[in-house]
């Protein structure tokens, strides 16, 4: 494994541990010639998921695009790191777990919403407001119509 600080291949494995449910691997290692610690994940190699846009178009599923969209609709909320993590590692476990290889964009959109909604109303309300393209204000007032009936009902039912 190429050291991250010096660039040599050579390093050992001082600590071994399952992580994320048996998901993957977590290795920490320690580079033969610099001393530095790293640690590395190995996870299973899957199946590609085919993402299928609204215009009909297909392009491969893109975790880090996923996440950037979650991390701005929780830009400066009280939400950490590991909240959004396994997030995340929810929906994707959720998403593979249909076995299905092409997966329309709006069942992915529906499923982040549905877990903002539990999450966080404020990054709900901003990933909506991309997702569902609103147009002006009051669109966004239409939203929050809905997020309050539904605090008061207890549900998210649309």
């Amino acid at each position: 494994m190429k050291c991250p600080f010096c660039g040599q291949m050579e390093s050992r494995v001082t600590d071994s541990r399952i992580w994320k449910e048996g998901e993957a691997i977590r290795r920490r290692r320690e580079c033969i010639h610099c001393g530095k610690r790293f640690t590395t994940y190995e996870y299973i190699e899957a199946v590609p998921m085919m993402i299928v846009k609204k215009d009909g178009r297909r392009e491969a599923y893109n975790h880090d695009k996923v996440r950037q969209g979650i991390l701005k609709a929780c830009e400066k909320r009280n939400i950490s790191m590991d909240v959004i993590d396994d997030f995340l590692d929810s929906l994707e476990r959720d998403i593979r777990g249909s076995g299905k290889n092409e997966i329309p964009t709006s069942h992915i959109g529906e499923k982040i919403m549905a877990r903002l909604h539990d999450l966080d109303d404020i990054a709900y309300v901003r990933f909506a407001s991309v997702y569902r393209e609103f147009k002006d204000v009051n669109d966004f007032v239409e939203e929050l119509k809905v997020i309050l009936s539904h605090q008061q009902n207890g549900s998210l039912a649309r």
